[in-house]
């Protein structure tokens, strides 16, 4: 496992592929940053006018729901589809799923695109999976990863998708396997965005491979790794942030062999 994702890591850092996030306006910055640290290009282009375009260049599309507008919606609705045709890899990151009739509206629709990968926190997958279930505070999830488990793979069952949950334990399931990631510290939760930064680094690693459930595994560990090693040299939150750039800007061969905790299994 740890030898494809440093294969995978070598590949986005030589090709340099291009992200296109219809992202949210709160983690836009964020976004940016991780996948240039990691070595990927972002570019950020909401308007339906011009996405059908940007997702001809892009190497893959992210799709971050977080803070919706009628103008974003239709934009992600004409990606999706776009990126359908044209055999372009996507990422469907539901942000906040079950607050409003408007963002469960579009994400069902965004279902029936049949995304590549969903990524969420345990309440949004819960939420995907069953709509009149709503275990969610905001855009924060009020349940463990572990208990979303069996939502999740009813999730994969249905769409098709690789489904990622995240929290304490990250879990990446595929139809025939499920990968548990042990990295992370508790002070990524006062970090807005880290969930969305691993969702976008998902789509860098879709960018280079058509391996789907190995690019999925490498985008969230990378992420977790890279928070868990910057929590160690950080005094809060501020400079987690910076820290985490820098890490994933520093990942190489050496430290994922020595301190990434994945676990495989088949069911």
């Amino acid at each position: 496992m740890e030898d494809s994702i440093i294969k995978l890591l070598k590949q986005v850092r030589q090709q340099k592929p291009l992200v296109h996030n219809i992202t949210n306006m709160v983690v836009m910055n964020n976004t940016a940053n991780a996948l240039l640290a990691l070595g990927a290009s972002p570019v950020m282009v909401h308007s339906p006018s011009e996405v059908r375009e940007v997702v001809d260049l892009a190497q893959a599309l992210v799709l971050n729901i977080g803070t919706l507008s009628e103008l974003t919606a239709e934009s992600m609705l004409i990606a999706a589809e776009h990126a359908n045709n044209i055999g372009r890899s996507w990422v469907l990151d539901p942000v906040g799923a079950g607050i409003s009739a408007f963002r469960n509206d579009l994400l069902v629709n965004l279902l029936t695109l049949r995304p590549t990968v969903i990524r969420g926190n345990a309440s949004e997958i819960m939420t995907l999976y069953n709509f009149n279930q709503v275990n969610t505070k905001g855009v924060d999830s009020t349940t463990d990863s572990r208990d979303a488990l069996a939502f999740g793979k009813a999730l994969q069952e249905q769409t098709g998708a690789i489904v990622c949950i995240s929290g304490e334990i990250d879990y990446i399931l595929s139809e025939q396997h499920t990968v548990e990631v042990h990295n992370g510290h508790p002070l990524m939760t006062q970090v807005t965005g880290l969930g969305c930064s691993a969702t976008a680094l998902i789509g860098a690693f879709l960018g280079v491979t058509d391996r789907v459930f190995e690019a999925s595994i490498a985008g969230v560990s990378i992420l977790s790794l890279a928070g868990e090693l910057a929590q160690q040299r950080s005094s809060g939150p501020g400079s987690l942030q910076v820290n985490l750039y820098d890490a994933l800007y520093q990942m190489d061969d050496e430290i994922i062999r020595t301190h990434l905790k994945i676990k495989h299994y088949a069911h």
